[in-house]
């Protein structure tokens, strides 16, 4: 009974391992054609079958890239690089996962994942070739970063020197209203004393004129 429970489980276990390679085979196939999105289903219906298969895992990883969603890639060669213990074969994950970073314009990351390949497979030319590529675009994205930087302070202390200018202009208007308003004043006390000089003269001419 014991022997024939044994048999009967490592059959089925043999069926599904089957139907998995089965799966996957399937989606190798339609991925060669270009049919990435029924490679995708073929991967995933493997992956629900026995989730720790590691050609599935990557396999997934790559028809996600190719049509794009490099988010999702970016999972699938993450979680394919730590259950690898083949060192190649990690260092391809870690190769893609790099490309997958760089077509999400997180390029620091793919940096660090290229070097990470590298430490698997030093040899490999297309990792060194995508990790120096990677270095010439973040060299460059931060020269644009410096000159948009270095362009907005150049605005920000034209705007400064302009409104320095206002101001000192305001200034000018405020003391040369502060002027005009003091000559009036005076003007008008010069007034005030010609009134009363007058009125004192008139004063005198009328005291004269009874004299």
């Amino acid at each position: 009974m014991i022997l024939l429970l044994l048999l009967i489980f490592l059959n089925t276990q043999f069926l599904i391992a089957q139907s998995e390679r089965s799966l996957i085979r399937q989606g190798n196939s339609f991925y060669k054609d270009n049919k990435f999105i029924d490679a995708e289903i073929n991967y995933r219906k493997a992956l629900e079958k026995n989730k720790e298969i590691q050609e599935g895992i990557f396999n997934l990883g790559d028809a996600l890239y190719r049509q794009n969603r490099y988010a999702e890639a970016v999972e699938q060669f993450q979680n394919a690089a730590t259950r690898m213990n083949d060192n190649e074969k990690k260092a391809k994950a870690l190769h893609n996962l790099g490309n997958a970073l760089l077509k999400s314009q997180k390029i620091p990351e793919s940096i660090d994942a290229y070097k990470q390949a590298l430490k698997y497979n030093p040899n490999d030319f297309d990792t060194k070739y995508n990790l120096e590529f990677a270095k010439m675009l973040l060299k460059k994205q931060e020269q644009q970063h410096q000159q948009q930087q270095q362009n907005k302070n150049q605005e920000q202390d034209k705007k400064n020197m302009d409104q320095q200018g206002s101001d000192e202009n305001q200034n000018q208007e405020q003391k040369q209203e502060q002027k005009e308003s003091k000559a009036q004043r005076q003007q008008k006390k010069q007034q005030n004393i010609t009134k009363e000089d007058a009125e004192r003269i008139l004063e005198a001419l009328k005291n004269e004129e009874r004299k």
